[in-house]
Formats: C-alpha cells, structure tokens, sequence
C-alpha cells in the first residue's frame, strides 16, 4: 500500500508539501449523517498550528480549512470527504543557501536517495506540516468515537530534564506546552526558551490515554490493536519510540508484579492494575489505552554541524529560517489523531464482525 495512505475501513490519503500550494487529505469510510463542520476541524487545526506561543516556531499560518467535498448541509454523505489547507507564510529563500547539503537529522539524504529528487523547502512531503492532514481527519475520526463515548486525550509528560509529577487534565489547554502539572509546565517553558536561545532544541515525551474503550478492539496477530497503534504514532516524523502501559518498565519486573489480576464486581470483570495499557493479546480489555512516544529534538538548529553536499564534500552547516525548539506541544494534538485514526478503523470493523447474518 503505497505511504501516503493510512488505515482500512476508516482511510485517509494524505497529500501537500511545507513550501507547495496547499497541504490536505481525503477521508473515505465515513458513515453518512455524521454531523461534521468547519469549526469542528478547525478547533483542532489550531491546536496544532504554528506560531502559538514564544516555545513555538515564529512561522505565522492561519491554517484555515476548506471542506471540499462529501460534506453536505453540515452532515457526511457517506463520499469522499476531501479537507484542504492553503500554505500561506512560505519564506522559501530561507533555504536557498542549504539546497545542496543534507541537514543533520532530517530526510534529506534519504529523500533523494530514494525518489533522486526532493523539494528541498522546508522539508517537502518529509516536513511536519504533513500533520495537518492527519489532524483534520482526525477530528473526524474523533467525532466518531465521541458518538461511541470514547475519549483521547495526550499531554507533554517530560522536556528534556523535567518531568510531570502531577496529572490534571484540566491543566494541559492552560498552558503552552500542555503538560498538566502546572508547576512541570513552567520549568518545561524555562527548558525549551533555554535551548532556544543557545539555536539547540530539547526532545520530550508525550502521553496519550484513549478512555471509554469498549472490549474486542484489534485483531490477532498481525492485526493486534497495539501493533496499529505503534505503527501509527511512529509514523508521525519526530517519533523514536513508543510504550503501552508499563512499557520498558516491565523488563525489570516479576510476572506477578507485571500481572494484571483480574476480579468480578457484581458481575463486571475488572482489573487490579493496568500494565498492560488495556490491551492484552492485541485486543482491548476495556481498560484506558495508555501510550506514551519519546519525540525527538528538533533537527533544525542554527548551531553549526557536520554534514556533506550532494556531491559527496564534507561541509558546515547552519539552518536558519522558523523551527520549533521543542516540538512536544505540537505533537500532541497529532498524536491524538492518530490514535483516533486507529480507534474509528478499529471499531468500523468490530462492528462489520459483529453484523448479524
């Protein structure tokens, strides 16, 4: 399946470079009469757009979403639903001067190794503003679920060296790196401004809890639930790894420690823990999915770097222009798209199983 499109009932196919004319995606399976607008998508759209505090790129998008098509009266038709984003503050001279080297950490190299072209502006397809794209259809997908009672919520857990001791959802919209411990929050702030005043970037982890899960979710095997929503979140670009609930913890631990046990309340199976993430056997137990993704540094520093020509020279590069010093803030409003991506393909086809014959 070509790498532009992404899941199976539920599917969108994603398109549109950092410097072209517009970014966008098709969305196909979605059941007619779901109630979708622009504001809908917009509200999630702003979450991750650029520009939204002193931590955040300086490059100044609207990103005002069109709704194109399959949208008819404020409802879905059951067509393709076609989501476009116009690109508006492009400043492609900015990368003029490196159009020939590979920037450290970026997909330069590989980019042209592969295809034996690439747009160097910004990143072309490889840049993060494909994200809009993922979060527009997101908000789809979220409405969905939202009819299903199912909930997703991420939040930045770690920046660099600070870490969130405290989990107030309520906290995470009120500030900007949507940590939610507000004490975390501001130290994080301090973290991030201090990187990005030396031209350096700080990595940080995020965590996302997906609530109201019913049981049955995922299919054995290749299929497992986990094993999608991995693949998911590691293909947003500046993901290194992922866990689900205890995560890398668990090689430390005893399977007795590690085990979920399991009791009966008037009638109900429930847990006692939850290391497993809610997932066990690559199926929902009805339990929170719990994730977390370690997210990268920003590749794009002005510090000076090694690096070679496309002609094979060793040369010292230093990249200007408008870039995130800590891309945690931004990566949360796409990492819950993403999981409500999975979470809508997932239940499309639970409900095809369970169809009556």
């Amino acid at each position: 399946m070509p790498g532009n499109i992404f899941g199976k009932a539920f599917q969108i196919t994603s398109f549109g470079e950092s410097h072209g004319k517009a970014v966008g995606v098709v969305v196909n399976g979605v059941k007619p009469g779901l109630e979708i607008n622009k504001v809908l998508i917009q509200k999630e759209l702003d979450r991750r757009k650029p520009g939204q505090s002193r931590i955040s790129t300086a490059r100044k998008e609207a990103d005002k979403v069109e709704i194109l098509s399959g949208v008819f009266e404020g409802k879905t038709t059951g067509t393709p639903i076609c989501l476009l984003v116009q690109n508006k503050g492009m400043k492609s001279t900015d990368y003029g001067k490196i159009k020939d080297l590979f920037r450290p950490g970026q997909a330069d190299y590989t980019f042209l190794k592969k295809f034996g072209i690439r747009d160097y502006r910004g990143g072309g397809r490889a840049s993060g503003r494909e994200t809009i794209a993922r979060v527009a259809a997101g908000a789809i997908a979220k409405k969905m679920l939202e009819k299903k009672g199912i909930k997703v919520v991420g939040c930045t857990i770690q920046v660099g060296n600070v870490f969130a001791k405290e989990f107030d959802e309520n906290e995470i919209e009120k500030n900007s790196v949507r940590c939610p411990d507000k004490i975390a929050a501001k130290k994080m702030e301090k973290e991030i401004l201090n990187a990005k005043a030396k031209g350096n970037s700080v990595g940080g982890v995020v965590k996302i809890v997906a609530k109201g899960i019913p049981v049955g979710l995922g299919e054995p095997v290749f299929g497992k639930l986990d094993a999608e929503l991995a693949k998911a979140l590691v293909s947003i670009g500046a993901i290194k790894g992922v866990e689900f609930g205890a995560g890398f913890a668990v090689a430390g631990l005893t399977g007795k420690e590690n085990n979920d046990e399991m009791y009966s309340e008037k009638g109900k199976v429930k847990f006692k823990s939850n290391n497993a993430g809610g997932i066990l056997g690559g199926i929902s137990t009805g339990q929170d999915l719990v994730m977390r993704i370690a997210v990268k540094p920003t590749p794009s520093i002005s510090l000076p770097q090694k690096t070679v020509d496309i002609n094979g020279r060793n040369k010292t590069i230093t990249v200007d222009g408008r870039h995130d010093p800590c891309i945690c803030p931004r990566i949360v409003p796409v990492a819950e798209s993403m999981v409500a991506l999975v979470l809508a393909d997932a239940l499309m086809a639970q409900d095809a199983r369970t169809l009556p014959i």
